[in-house]
């Protein structure tokens, strides 16, 4: 749990130094992608639900120290990107994504709920609703034809093209740079936080009914839940 609030302070403290232009936020390139959510068998291992009221404050200190941060914040997205993966990349300015991501949310087949308000950032609401019930995911080429998506590259030149975007705007002028971040924000039209905080009132509530412990725990044995 920790993991997700290091994170979050590490963006944040980032942001604040003056000699930081652009912040690209990837994934070990050994690993099969740029991040998957939470540990489901963790949280199927506590009765007392502490360390899913954990999880929730990390996630969503990581998203909004992602949408917070002072300069631009570039996703360079390989392999899967699920669950908590969905809350970073959309939640950054710009995605730069590899030839083999995918993008998706399997919390309602871990009965969840979450991050629709950042998926919301990536494809068309119909598309974002699809996704959800279903389960399903979305290649990073379809991302590509919606313009959310900056860029697609084999995944050897993922970093390449991420620190190219960054130097772009590292040679512009810092002041103007940070000024435009925050007036960015200021006119979306969703609250991304106050969004996402809504969201998650859901899932505690789902997390006090039966439904949710039996689809975690048929997750962690690997069959069918009995729903």
């Amino acid at each position: 749990m920790n993991g997700w609030f290091d994170l979050a302070e590490t963006i944040r403290r980032l942001g604040r130094d003056p000699e930081v232009r652009a912040l690209i936020i990837a994934a070990n390139p050994e690993i099969g992608g740029y991040q998957a959510g939470v540990d489901i068998k963790e949280l199927a291992a506590d009765p007392t639900k502490k360390s899913l009221i954990d999880v929730n404050h990390g996630c969503r200190e990581t998203f909004a120290a992602v949408y917070d941060c002072e300069v631009p914040v570039i996703a360079a997205v390989h392999g899967y990107c699920l669950g908590g993966g969905i809350g970073i990349a959309g939640n950054a300015d710009i995605v730069v994504a590899a030839d083999d991501a995918t993008f998706g949310l399997p919390e309602v087949d871990r009965g969840a709920l979450g991050a629709a308000t950042h998926l919301s950032r990536l494809v068309p609401q119909h598309k974002m609703r699809a996704l959800f019930f279903t389960g399903t995911t979305v290649s990073a080429q379809e991302l590509l034809s919606f313009g959310t998506v900056e860029r697609v590259v084999p995944r050897a030149e993922l970093m390449d093209a991420a620190r190219e975007i960054a130097a772009t705007i590292a040679a512009k002028s810092p002041l103007v740079i940070r000024r435009a971040k925050e007036s960015l924000n200021a006119i979306d039209p969703v609250d991304v936080k106050r969004s996402y905080r809504f969201e998650q009132g859901f899932t505690f509530e789902l997390n006090l009914w039966g439904d949710s412990d039996e689809l975690r725990q048929s997750f962690v044995e690997g069959r069918d839940a009995d729903v």
